[in-house]
């Protein structure tokens, strides 16, 4: 289990890794990618049961992690080559023809870490929530673990799994949200005005936690509290800014899905701290 100071160190290199992931491959998401590091990175070094070593899709005996917010592939590639499931020199073949690490997630060529295709949006609560419950009736005592949007949190499907994970009252499914404001087209707000989460999720039966998710104590305090087994499903709210980290990327939604050029690049690497050596 990492500490708080290898925690952040091991952000910063996440960060490095999707700002040149991206760049390199002239298109992708690095803006909520690098938004959410922190939490992936205290998610994977510090919270979950998890053995890159003996990890099969099935997840069996393990935590799972579903990424509903497939653009955020980025971040979810640079946490899984980091904590040892592929080499992080794969991590330069970013959608490139013939990787594995496509614009999405996807299983098609059992890239380690993978449980479920990332496309479409609001999916992937879904598959959390049943798998949760399959955890449940085979008698384990692990963790289901979901990424969503705020943006994504639009989509009706989100809220059908809602009400079925709290009917079936699959406790060991904690889902959080990168509660950023902000999606393609701007802010949540301008959108669709999907106005207080807390009180959304809450209504809808879950056990709510808000956090701060650019700092660490506050991400694994709430990791910590949603591990209470009192029938209810659990969502953090994770309070984060895009782009956090990288001067011009944060707070905009611009960055959402655009490459950085050469030089922006390199006054992003210039910000961020190379501590596990770039691939």
């Amino acid at each position: 289990m990492a500490t708080v100071e290898e925690l952040g160190k091991i952000s910063s290199q996440v960060r490095r890794d999707i700002v040149r992931m991206v760049t390199a491959a002239g298109s992708g998401h690095p803006g909520g990618s690098v938004g959410i590091a922190d939490v992936m990175t205290a998610l994977y070094f510090s919270v979950m049961k998890h053995d890159p070593a003996t990890w099969k899709r099935d997840s069996r005996g393990q935590d799972a992690f579903i990424l509903s917010a497939g653009h955020l592939a980025p971040v979810f590639y640079a946490v899984l080559a980091r904590s040892g499931y592929f080499p992080a020199s794969e991590l330069g073949t970013l959608r490139k023809f013939g990787s594995r690490l496509q614009g999405h997630p996807c299983v098609t060529d059992g890239l380690p870490g993978v449980i479920k295709p990332s496309g479409s949006l609001g999916q992937g609560l879904s598959v959390a929530a049943g798998l949760a419950l399959a955890k449940k009736m085979d008698g384990e005592g692990n963790f289901v673990y979901c990424l969503c949007g705020d943006g994504e949190s639009e989509e009706g499907q989100i809220w059908e799994a809602g009400m079925w994970a709290v009917h079936h009252k699959v406790d060991n499914l904690i889902a959080f949200t990168d509660w950023n404001g902000q999606q393609i087209d701007g802010p949540t707000t301008t959108i669709t005005a999907i106005e207080d989460l807390s009180e959304k999720w809450s209504s809808f039966g879950w056990d709510v936690i808000v956090a701060d998710g650019h700092n660490f104590a506050s991400i694994l305090d709430a990791f910590k509290l949603a591990r209470n087994a009192d029938g209810k499903p659990k969502m953090i709210l994770f309070r984060t800014e895009m782009g956090h980290g990288i001067d011009f990327m944060a707070g905009t939604h611009e960055w959402h899905g655009k490459a950085p050029s050469a030089e922006q690049c390199a006054c992003a690497l210039a910000q961020l701290e190379e501590t596990l050596g770039d691939y």
